[in-house]
């Protein structure tokens, strides 16, 4: 099967999940959810096509059609109003989007500053392994003791959290964490450069950066020249406080419900069995 089959093959299984969901978010809605008089006669449960395509401000036949499922492109403005009239929640929302094949965008999230017990109980199980949870920003929003151990991880002030970045950027050569220097740190400022394009303008971000750029000449640098790369799995090598060197796998794992967040566990690189 060939690529081009295998989109049309895709989306002609999407247009009848589209035209299903439709209908179901439709007849949970009533008209007083959307303050109409219920009226006379009213055989449809929930709302009537016309009337979420009037709610919706689109075509009565443009809005049958799609909930028929016929192939009609659909605007992200066009959805977001029929995702309102229905009433639905953010994952409904992305749900619709990736039935209409419209690309999602959630729009900027606060970055998270605290995490829930379940996660922090998954990181004391990673112990002896070093582990912590990091936010788009390398905020470090919790740790477990053997990572707590590695690194020493100082406040930027008094009503921050730690920040990975600050750290190793403000600290001395000889005293970072990090063997190889020089080849880690730019992969982790181009790695925040394509987290920075969801939240350009932000104020939080903004002043990370400006302040940061301002203590450490080396990250103005490197931030300067605009580098993004997409996290992901990594070997590094740390140097712990007694000078012993540990070379580790980086992984990172995504977390439910906190969005731009992981769970980054360093575990001992394993040498890849003889054949």
């Amino acid at each position: 099967m060939t690529t081009g089959d295998v989109t049309m093959t895709t989306t002609q299984r999407r247009r009848p999940e589209l035209a299903a969901f439709l209908r179901s978010r439709r007849a949970r809605v009533t008209p007083a959810d959307v303050g109409m008089a219920p009226g006379l006669r009213r055989r449809t449960p929930g709302l009537r096509r016309e009337e979420v395509a009037q709610l919706s401000g689109v075509g009565v036949t443009w809005y049958t059609w799609l909930e028929q499922g016929r192939p009609i492109n659909a605007s992200s403005q066009v959805l977001d109003a029929v995702a309102r009239t229905l009433r639905l929640e953010p994952p409904e929302r992305e749900h619709l989007y990736r039935l209409a094949e419209v690309p999602f965008d959630p729009g900027p999230q606060p970055p998270a500053q605290r995490i829930r017990p379940e996660v922090q109980c998954v990181l004391d199980a990673l112990d002896p392994h070093p582990a912590a949870v990091y936010n788009a920003r390398y905020d470090v929003l919790a740790t477990n003791a053997a990572f707590r151990d590695l690194f020493q991880l100082p406040r930027m002030s008094e009503d921050s959290v730690p920040n990975a970045l600050w750290t190793l950027f403000t600290l001395s050569p000889d005293a970072c964490p990090v063997v190889h220097r020089e080849r880690e740190l730019p992969v982790m400022v181009a790695t925040l450069r394509s987290h920075y394009g969801r939240h350009v303008g932000e104020p939080a971000w903004e002043d990370f950066i400006r302040t940061l750029s301002a203590a450490s000449p080396y990250f103005a640098e490197l931030w300067a020249s605009g580098e993004v790369i997409p996290p992901g799995p990594r070997v590094k090598t740390f140097r712990r406080l007694s000078g012993e060197e540990l070379r580790t796998t980086v992984v990172s794992l995504s977390i439910d419900g906190m969005p731009e967040c992981r769970i980054v566990a360093y575990t001992p690189e394993r040498e890849n069995p003889a054949p």
